[in-house]
């Protein structure tokens, strides 16, 4: 199962850090800026520097998160752009979570579902358009939004996260909201996700529908990791949004596992730190994984 790779990875490189290729052409070196007036030469630029950032970590990150929006704002070349990456970091062995929230109802959902996950036929043949080890996605449409991406994982064998307690400050005006029940939002939102996962749980106790919990909150991410034992967390917030290693340690299992931790900015610009001048961009990067990775290890086992 998708999930057990993913965990086997993480604990073969001993490193549960997902780097965010959520790249702008204005995180780019000057040297990829050179010559490019349009945003085809700026998207080429991003594959360039991505492919160049791939290189250095594939043999010690156990995957890549892959945000579409930094792509669709360069149009159709974007797209090429995020299609590339997503192949490119895939035959070089990584996990790819593609970042793209996505969810509606009915014949809408399910065509995200085969657009990231599924496959898309034309006529006898079927095609995979954008062929991801996992999505994330919005689960504010209920089921109805979730059983398409099911069907598909299934068929497939890929994994999604579902957002939970999302690492921005203002997540708090609904997901921290009370119900009747006395539970808050996140809380009910997590029920369902383990739920949902039920039928997707692997050898190592975790299920391919996974949450996103936010490293911000500690506190509410420590009640969810009681309440959602089966479910593996994908954790943004580390690093540039203010999320320590010793704050989201308690995503974590008595075993270390339970979760990959991603970090953006804090790789893509390494370069730009103090602590990395004088490197080259991916050089830098490389760097930069290798002491998240000590960080995190130093937090979650001690």
């Amino acid at each position: 199962m998708v999930i057990d790779r993913l965990i086997e990875r993480i604990e073969q490189m001993k490193n549960p850090t997902a780097v965010g290729l959520d790249t702008s052409f204005d995180y780019l070196p000057d040297e990829l800026h050179a010559g490019v007036s349009d945003l085809r030469g700026a998207a080429k630029a991003i594959v360039a520097f991505n492919k160049a950032i791939v290189d250095q970590i594939a043999d010690i990150v156990p995957c890549v998160k892959v945000q579409i929006a930094y792509y669709e704002m360069y149009g159709l070349d974007g797209l090429q752009a995020f299609a590339e990456t997503v192949r490119y970091a895939k035959e070089k062995g990584l996990i790819v979570i593609t970042d793209a929230k996505r969810n509606d109802i009915g014949a809408t959902a399910e065509c995200y579902a085969k657009t990231f996950l599924g496959e898309t036929a034309v006529g006898e043949a079927k095609f995979c358009a954008f062929d991801s080890d996992f999505l994330t996605v919005n689960a504010y449409l209920g089921s109805d939004g979730i059983k398409p991406f099911l069907g598909w994982m299934e068929k497939r064998d890929k994994g999604i996260f579902v957002l939970v307690k999302t690492s921005n400050p203002s997540g708090a005006e609904l997901q921290d909201q009370k119900l009747e029940n006395g539970k808050t939002v996140y809380e009910y939102m997590g029920s369902l996700v383990e739920q949902w996962g039920r039928a997707s749980v692997g050898t190592y106790g975790y299920s391919a529908v996974g949450a996103v919990v936010g490293a911000t909150h500690p506190v509410q991410a420590e009640i969810l990791r009681r309440e959602m034992p089966h479910t593996f967390f994908l954790i943004p917030g580390y690093g540039a949004q203010g999320g320590t290693a010793d704050d989201l340690k308690v995503c974590f299992d008595k075993n270390g596992r339970g979760g990959i931790v991603n970090s953006s900015r804090g790789i893509l610009c390494a370069y730009r730190k103090d602590d990395y001048a004088g490197l080259r961009f991916d050089e830098a990067a490389r760097r930069a994984c290798l002491a998240m990775k000590n960080d995190l290890n130093r937090a979650i086992n001690g």
